[in-house]
């Protein structure tokens, strides 16, 4: 398969290069979406690899998408202490549903902070911290992620504008400092639990998510 390389270097300096490095179409339990794999030039080893999941064609405006970043413990072992499962179950279905949308994938574990780092900011949970004093306490930013390679994925997927899935008033603003239009913002407010309720809390009161 040929690769396609793209930047926006000539745009925005901070911009990073991508390779879209591999594609197929992936049988999900929301429906058959197309899974987009790519990588940050120049390549480090072992390589960054980012998604995409697809559904139709997302070219245009008013692209129905999400840009979730990867939370390995609700993801894959399944920890009730967040939402992140249940909003990115939540955000390919809708796209499936649609026909038409994306799901960009980051891999940007704990807000950007990295996955011992977010189990570090656990055992500070446990002892009474919330979510955002664990990470201040660590000597990190409530929130480190950043959406230059949402936007530059967006921008290879032909995407022109969003509707965004998402709470969070900041990705939304992010995006748009990317350079992404987002004209409209998507409430994607999943059911809480027990183990997430502060959390979820949290992040209306600390981090300004809404509905």
């Amino acid at each position: 398969m040929a690769l396609l390389h793209y930047s926006d270097g000539d745009l925005d300096p901070t911009t990073p290069e991508i390779q879209r490095y591999a594609e197929a179409q992936l049988p999900t339990a929301a429906g058959e979406l197309q899974l987009v794999v790519y990588r940050i030039l120049p390549e480090a080893n072992p390589p960054q690899e980012h998604m995409a999941m697809v559904a139709g064609d997302p070219a245009g405006e008013r692209t129905l998408a999400r840009v979730h970043s990867e939370c390995w413990t609700g993801e894959t072992l399944g920890s009730l202490k967040c939402d992140c499962r249940a909003q990115l179950d939540a955000a390919l279905q809708a796209i499936a549903e649609a026909g038409r949308g994306v799901v960009v994938y980051l891999r940007q574990e704990g807000r950007g902070i990295g996955l011992g780092n977010k189990i570090r900011a656990y055992a500070l949970q446990n002892e009474g911290a919330d979510t955002v004093e664990a990470n201040q306490q660590l000597g990190f930013a409530a929130d480190l992620r950043s959406y230059e390679l949402a936007a530059a994925i967006l921008r290879d997927l032909g995407v022109a504008s969003v509707a965004l899935m998402t709470n969070n008033p900041d990705k939304v603003a992010g995006l748009e400092a990317a350079g992404v239009r987002v004209v409209e913002r998507v409430p994607l407010w999943v059911a809480q639990g027990d183990h997430n309720r502060e959390y979820l809390e949290v992040k209306r009161s600390k981090l300004g998510h809404r509905e």
